[in-house]
């Protein structure tokens, strides 16, 4: 994992939210979205749909098929008060081996780091 242009405690925070983000997506665990997805939050999906925040709760606690979900080649960007987070991904999804890559945006309210938007590619 990368933290750029240099390591900060904001940067290691979000670098903690993105471990725990995969992780949520991995456990279908709406609690962990609901308390670190913005109201504003939308998410662009691999096949080009546009998700609301409402629209993303409803698909994250439908049972996952994803496993072994990883985040590779993690770049955290700092600018202000907003962050951009891109990285690379490895899954299984039932028996097949996927990849791809996503970048998420965050942004500080209120003195926490909250997920803004988020675009995911497939491979």
């Amino acid at each position: 994992m990368t933290v750029s242009p240099e390591p900060s405690a904001d940067g290691e925070v979000l670098l903690r939210l993105n471990d725990e983000y995969l992780r949520a997506s991995e456990r279908s665990d709406r609690a962990w979205f609901e308390e670190n997805l913005a109201p504003d939050f939308f998410c662009s999906r691999p096949d080009g749909t546009l998700l609301d925040r409402a629209a993303f709760l409803s698909r994250a606690s439908a049972p996952s098929l994803l496993t072994g979900l990883e985040g590779h080649d993690v770049l955290v960007r700092l600018l202000g008060d907003v962050a951009l987070v891109h990285a690379r991904t490895t899954f299984r999804e039932g028996d097949r081996p996927g990849h791809g890559r996503y970048t998420d945006v965050w942004a500080r309210r209120a003195g926490r780091w909250l997920a803004i938007a988020a675009h995911v590619t497939r491979c």
